[in-house]
């Protein structure tokens, strides 16, 4: 699996704390190696004598080349060695590149794994030496630390004698000393915050996100950035445009369903606008094809994909890019009351296409479906993109490893790939077979949500169906996140266990991409 990372015991102890912690905030410094307090620098394969390792282990006097391979530690990519007590030093913090070039996607990585042990430590100041004279190195240091130390700890109950953990500072020195600053706090803070407000909205139990309430911590989250509007289309407005699939999935639930709509304008004028739009089941039970229990708590992160499109343009917002674009939020919440929909229903669309229900479990779906038709007809974008935690057959395929492209437009899934490696945030192309088609024609409606008999093809039939509402022209682009939403045991240098707010960094970067900016 991708972004495997062995710990040597003594860091997972300090991973395996369960105490809160707080947020560290990020500043930045000239190089130098510091006399004394905790450290974390790089390592290439094999832990060649040079650079900051060089340097420090000078410093001790060859204690540090003595720890590592005593220890057996050669500097394999994502491999971290915390070491106490070396020479003057509290701590010192090793990771491990490989044999990689020093990218910005390895420095990123190389923050993460330093941000996620001082989110679990006590000290109060965590240094990160960087050498290279890579452009913005300093910027991709603090960006990966900033994402890697996140923590939820809203719920924890913090006995009075427990140690602080995760608060202080994280320091990044290179040779462009403050003036690194600068270039995080333009480009790259406004991302890492925008991840934060996405992974705390996944994070929060149904109880507490629901779609009304999606829509107030999203007017929050926007509250004072400029050349933003938000639009809410509540049932009455949903009934006038004929929004049929978003009304069916929220009848079985007391909280009503919304079409968030966040438009940023940082472009020109009249420019065609990115469409983002997400699937926002805040808590899917499956209606009346109720799920089992088994899993069902995790059904809480089913509005990842909302999450991520609106994440993605408050990061686009935040930065000030020069482009126009708009987040798309398909809420509501899937339940089986009385009133809910049933395998067997037809529903009509605001299209005027109509579907059969062949489960009411395949609910992202039908909420797409007239969230994607409502961006076309809106909007008239230069490209529409749909992220939703689709199907668990995606899962099947690609683990948490990657998440699922699907797209007939070949230039864009070209382009999500790049983004998808230089973020971090890997896409697998996945086929659109014409015969998905045929699995799903209906002898009452124009198509079916599902097969409706047992067969594979469930993440690709689940693609087709919502790019059966895209208009011939529209570039388009499916992905299905459901493997990649929430991480357990197996975190990445930058995401955490738990909620990863996959999506926004990908879209930030495709963005960036083909708009040479």
């Amino acid at each position: 699996m991708r972004g495997l990372v062995r710990l040597v015991p003594a860091l997972l102890l300090t991973l395996g704390a369960t105490t809160a912690s707080a947020q560290r905030e990020i500043k930045f410094a000239p190089y130098a190696v510091p006399s004394s307090g905790t450290i974390a620098l790089s390592v290439r394969q094999d832990v060649p004598q040079e650079g900051a390792f060089a340097e420090v282990d000078a410093a001790v006097g060859g204690a540090l080349r003595r720890a590592v391979t005593s220890m057996n530690y050669r500097g394999e990519r994502d491999r971290v060695l915390d070491l106490g007590g070396v020479g003057p030093y509290e701590r010192v913090i090793l990771i491990g590149t490989g044999n990689e070039a020093a990218t910005a996607r390895i420095l990123e990585d190389v923050g993460g794994w330093v941000g996620q042990v001082a989110a679990r430590s006590p000290v109060k100041r965590v240094e990160i030496l960087w050498p290279g004279s890579e452009a913005d190195a300093g910027a991709h240091l603090a960006f990966g630390a900033e994402l890697g130390q996140y923590r939820f700890t809203k719920y924890r109950q913090v006995a009075a004698n427990a140690p602080v953990l995760g608060e202080g500072e994280i320091v990044v020195r290179t040779p462009a000393g403050d003036a690194a600053g600068s270039t995080y706090s333009a480009q790259w803070r406004p991302v890492a915050t925008a991840v934060k407000f996405t992974r705390d909205l996944i994070t929060e139990p149904a109880s507490e996100i629901y779609p009304e309430s999606f829509v107030e911590r999203t007017r929050e989250a926007f509250r004072g950035v400029a050349n933003v509007r938000i639009e809410v289309l509540d049932v009455p407005a949903m009934e006038k445009l004929g929004m049929g699939g978003m009304l069916s999935v929220g009848k079985g639930s007391v909280r009503p369903p919304r079409l968030l709509v966040v438009r940023y304008d940082g472009g020109k004028s009249g420019t065609a606008p990115f469409a983002f739009v997400g699937k926002g089941i805040t808590f899917d039970s499956g209606g009346v094809s109720i799920k089992p229990n088994d899993g069902m708590w995790r059904m809480k992160t089913d509005m990842s994909g909302a999450a991520a499109v609106t994440g993605a343009v408050l990061a686009l917002a935040g930065r000030k890019a020069p482009v126009n674009a708009v987040a798309i939020a398909a809420l509501a919440e899937n339940m089986p009351d009385g009133g809910a929909s049933r395998p067997g229903d037809v529903i009509r669309t605001m299209s005027g296409r109509t579907f059969e229900i062949m489960s009411t479990d395949a609910e992202g779906r039908m909420v797409l479906s007239d969230a994607v038709w409502y961006a076309q007809k809106q909007f008239k974008p230069r490209v529409v993109i749909d992220l939703a935690t689709l199907t668990g057959a995606i899962t099947t395929a690609l683990g948490d490893d990657y998440a699922g492209l699907f797209s007939r437009d070949e230039q864009l899934a070209t382009q999500l790939i790049s983004a998808g490696e230089q973020s971090g945030e890997y896409l697998w192309r996945m086929p659109l077979h014409p015969s998905y088609a045929k699995d799903l024609e209906s002898p009452i409606a124009d198509i079916r949500n599902g097969a409706g008999r047992p067969m594979g093809g469930g993440a690709g039939h689940g693609a087709h169906f919502i790019g059966s509402w895209i208009e011939s022209g529209t570039p388009w682009a499916h992905l299905d996140i459901a493997g990649m939403a929430w991480r357990e045991a197996d975190p990445l240098p930058t995401s955490p266990p738990g909620a990863a707010a996959f999506g926004v960094r990908v879209l930030d970067r495709y963005v960036r991409m083909t708009t040479s900016q």
